[in-house]
């Protein structure tokens, strides 16, 4: 009925998640043994484990209690209201038998002991109101109203037959007689006898067969046979009616346990599977919460502590395929619903976050952040799925639509390696070469010596008579050599020199 298989078992830690699984399917066999502990819960609304721990193996072993023998106390302590253990009584209501040998009681602390309790009436505290209970009145209603119905139509259905017998002139007297004879004449059941073996047709049993035989006289002067009715019995509607209640009382759709073959539609098998998985859901959180417990005393016998004591989740199985569907088609509708505000621009991201998925600040703060983390996983495997380059190891992307672009931009990094620059290339905008003034006309200048072409446009320069008086070149610089030194030649000017720059005599009054 329950689904108790564990599905996720998610740890941070792989020395954590390797630990509980060997606890779970080595230690416990929850495999096997948990729908039997489910079972029990369920029936008495508490199942008892005692833990067998080791200092250093942790949990290894795994003892069933009996709910009879098991007293939980709590508030016993005053300095701890919390404090929790539970009794063992062994000759409790479970020690019945007179010839049970008497046994010592002994206590347990709450760490020995997993306390699996379905806590729906707080009237049954510290103890656990068992999934039968609501049930367990409509179901002896339902037993007797069966046996009643069964002695009922057993004594009353069969159809009998009424003889009508003649007796004519026979005396008062002997009409008594002479029907005995009659029904004797009329019907023997045979009788074997244990002792001879011989068949006994004088014996004529009584059953529920039974035939009326009423002697006539006078008028009516034909012997007749009639029929009675078997009486009319509709006491299956109150049977139905108590096996509805008690449907009602389990939480269980009557198709899931044979009662019902047809239903309307597929709608109706739903929505029935939804409710009861919501009833199983509420059971699997109970069986979550001590499966929890168990880990958590295995783990802090073998030395985990802080953080790694607490770093993992355990949960079971979905209760069903359709609740789960139903699940996705409502995340499917509000995506839908958020992708369309966006896009509208009708509310920003951190509105649809809060009021459409119902996530806090920190919640889809730490979405966001995560989703980076994503970008960039995604990132690394297209680099090694396209160009086989790992980012994370060599700290450089290739073939982006960047990388490409910049290839022979203004802001490449002239640094050696594959990003170097070619030979050739400046860095300067593209456009118009600048022109310095100062280069205009010249060697220097990017448009040649005569960018406007007027050397070829001038008409032809006049002979002069002095033009024929040409000295060579190389006379020439030998002669500005000569000049040069003349003109930068140095004086040492003195004053004893009367006629110098420095002589008195040069002064004006």
């Amino acid at each position: 009925m329950f689904l108790i298989h564990v599905d996720k078992l998610n740890s941070t830690d792989e020395n954590v998640r390797r630990v509980l699984h060997n606890l779970f399917y080595d230690v416990l066999n929850i495999e096997f043994n948990l729908a039997t502990w489910v079972r029990n819960m369920c029936k008495y609304g508490d199942f008892y484990l005692k833990l067998e721990v080791s200092e250093k193996f942790g949990v290894y072993n795994v003892i069933p209690m009996s709910v009879y023998e098991v007293v939980r106390e709590e508030g016993t302590d005053p300095e701890n209201p919390s404090y929790t253990r539970f009794t063992l009584d062994p000759n409790g209501l479970a020690s019945g038998a007179t010839n049970t040998i008497r046994r010592d009681m002994f206590q347990l602390e709450n760490y020995e002991v997993a306390h699996f309790r379905l806590l729906t009436d707080s009237n049954y505290l510290p103890y656990g109101r068992a999934f039968l209970e609501p049930a367990r009145k409509v179901f002896k209603q339902l037993m007797l109203m069966e046996d009643a119905m069964l002695i009922h139509r057993i004594m009353r259905a069969p159809e009998k037959r009424t003889f009508y017998v003649n007796v004519g002139a026979i005396p008062p007297e002997q009409v008594e007689q002479f029907m005995a004879e009659t029904v004797n004449k009329m019907k023997k059941t045979p009788y074997i006898d244990q002792n001879t073996g011989d068949y006994n047709l004088k014996y004529n049993m009584q059953n529920i067969t039974e035939d009326f035989y009423i002697p006539v006289r006078g008028n009516d002067n034909s012997t007749r046979i009639e029929t009675t009715k078997g009486l009319d019995y509709d006491g299956t509607q109150d049977i139905e009616y108590l096996k509805h209640k008690m449907m009602a009382a389990l939480k269980i759709p009557k198709p899931f346990l044979g009662y019902e073959e047809g239903v309307e539609g597929k709608s109706t098998l739903a929505s029935m599977d939804i409710r009861f998985a919501r009833t199983v859901e509420r059971i699997q959180r109970i069986v979550e919460s001590e499966l929890t417990k168990i880990a958590l005393v295995h783990l802090y016998s073998q030395g985990f502590e802080d953080k790694d004591l607490v770093d993992f989740k355990l949960e079971l199985t979905v209760p069903s395929i359709i609740y789960e569907q139903e699940k996705i088609e409502l995340y499917t509708a509000k995506t839908a619903v958020a992708g369309d505000m966006l896009e509208r621009k009708l509310f920003s991201k951190d509105w649809v976050y809060e009021n459409v998925f119902g996530l806090s600040p920190d919640q889809y703060n730490e979405q966001k952040d995560t989703m980076l983390k994503d970008a960039m996983d995604t990132f690394r495997i297209n680099q090694l799925e396209n160009e086989g380059n790992d980012p994370a190891e060599s700290g450089m992307s290739y073939g982006t639509p960047h990388d490409l672009a910049s290839l022979y931009g203004n802001k490449r990094d002239k640094a050696v390696g594959p990003a170097q620059i070619p030979t050739g290339y400046d860095e300067k905008e593209p456009g118009r070469p600048v022109e310095k003034p100062q280069n205009y006309g010249s060697d220097q200048s990017n448009f040649s010596r005569d960018p406007l072409g007027k050397g070829g446009l001038t008409p032809d320069r006049v002979e002069k008579p002095s033009d024929g008086n040409r000295i060579s070149t190389f006379e020439v610089k030998n002669l500005k050599k000569s000049l040069q030194k003349a003109l930068n030649k140095k004086q040492i000017l003195k004053e004893e020199n009367e006629s110098g720059l420095l002589s008195e005599k040069n002064i004006k009054s």
